[in-house]
């Protein structure tokens, strides 16, 4: 099952990356500016504030699995869309559904790791499905781009509608739900309520997690160019970059592997986030900028098989699928918002580097929510709902 989950969230990565893989013959083709090229790259996860509740909701009400399905399927329609559109408005309503069905794809696919590895390895699990998403990145980088050259970037988009449906197809022949599945986790009434404890514990879970990730989407968003200021080339800079990136995808799920032995969640995220911030911060003090974009991702791996573990733990099957999607929501609010706060202190500052001390900065901001996501997570249930 875990092999099904991993498979199918590598084409949600996959099909993100197909327009910045693809940009150049994208701009060529469809005349956009380069602001309007970066709104059609965002746009993928935009309505993640918006959808991931009422996603949530949905796969409490109708089951994960065929919401999950009902993702990609929306994924592969959003897709065929982008491909065919004559021009920018209509590529920007097929990347938005596209993007819609991501996002449930993603939230609900959490939810079966969960059902899955509860009280089992459930950190490791959770590293292995995270390491999806880069995996799927890193194929498109590798692919798309040449075969955009050689055909069309519509092929390419194209390509990635026929990568949504083979998971269509493969989680429908495969998965299945666990048999020790506690009844009411799934099939429930549509219910928007959770507990107040509940509700705590989502919020400030998907406050760190937002942190967490925010940290690293501002680094591999404007390392490139402040290594562009400092003399490296263009080329160069996204390469060096990239490390980050593909060191991360043994590290992640090596680090959820080594959480669930040590049993130190707690040590295991502090440690992490500020080891990992410590090089984001260096990296524009000192010489070598390929040995700590490297550290950044190997040193990333302790945290985010723990964190992603944290709410399963901690919220009965009853109110799992709802209560991640408020982790979801606040999760797509945070990260929204950290690259224009990178921005405004690259403008507000003049230096190229400031924003990779707000990426440490973000990082390290991680270990703030793990105090009091421990604190309510020991306070007894109440009964009562928001």
């Amino acid at each position: 099952m875990l092999a099904v989950i991993f498979l199918t969230r590598t084409s949600m990565g996959f099909q993100f990356q197909s327009i910045a893989s693809v940009a150049p013959f994208l701009v060529d083709d469809l005349r956009l500016t380069y602001a309007q090229l970066g709104l059609l790259m965002g746009l993928y996860l935009l309505p993640g504030a918006v959808i991931s509740l009422p996603g949530g909701v949905l796969g409490q009400r109708f089951g994960s699995r065929r919401v999950a399905l009902w993702g990609l399927g929306l994924m592969a329609g959003g897709g065929l869309v982008t491909a065919q559109s004559p021009g920018f408005a209509l590529a920007c309503a097929g990347r938005i559904v596209s993007g819609v069905g991501g996002i449930l794809l993603n939230l609900l696919l959490a939810k079966m790791v969960s059902d899955w590895f509860r009280g089992k390895e459930i950190a490791t699990a959770m590293g292995v499905m995270l390491s999806a998403w880069p995996f799927g990145i890193a194929l498109a980088l590798l692919s798309l781009g040449p075969l955009g050259a050689a055909a069309s970037w519509r092929a390419s988009v194209q390509v990635t509608v026929a990568a949504a449906l083979a998971s269509l197809a493969l989680l429908a022949w495969l998965y299945r739900d666990p048999p020790d599945l506690p009844a009411g986790a799934d099939g429930g009434r549509l219910d928007l309520r959770l507990p107040a404890r509940v509700l705590g514990l989502a919020v400030i879970a998907g406050l760190g997690w937002a942190l967490l990730n925010a940290g690293l989407i501002v680094l591999v968003s404007f390392a490139p160019a402040y290594l562009i200021s400092a003399g490296t080339s263009v080329a160069r800079a996204g390469s060096l970059v990239s490390l980050t990136l593909w060191v991360s995808l043994p590290s992640v799920p090596l680090g959820g592997y080594l959480a669930d032995r040590v049993r130190r969640p707690n040590l295991l995220i502090v440690a992490g986030s500020l080891a990992t911030a410590l090089p984001m911060a260096l990296l524009p003090l000192l010489p070598g900028p390929a040995l700590w974009l490297a550290l950044a991702g190997l040193l990333i791996g302790g945290a985010p098989g723990v964190f992603m573990a944290l709410l399963p733990k901690a919220v009965d099957p009853e109110h799992l699928a709802t209560s991640l999607g408020v982790f979801y929501t606040v999760y797509y609010l945070v990260t929204a918002a950290a690259q224009p706060l990178a921005g405004f202190a690259r403008d507000y500052s003049a230096s190229p580097a400031m924003p990779l001390y707000v990426a440490a900065a973000l990082m390290a901001a991680t270990v703030l929510t793990i105090g009091p996501f421990r604190w309510l997570e020991r306070r007894p249930v109440v009964v009562g709902r928001v």
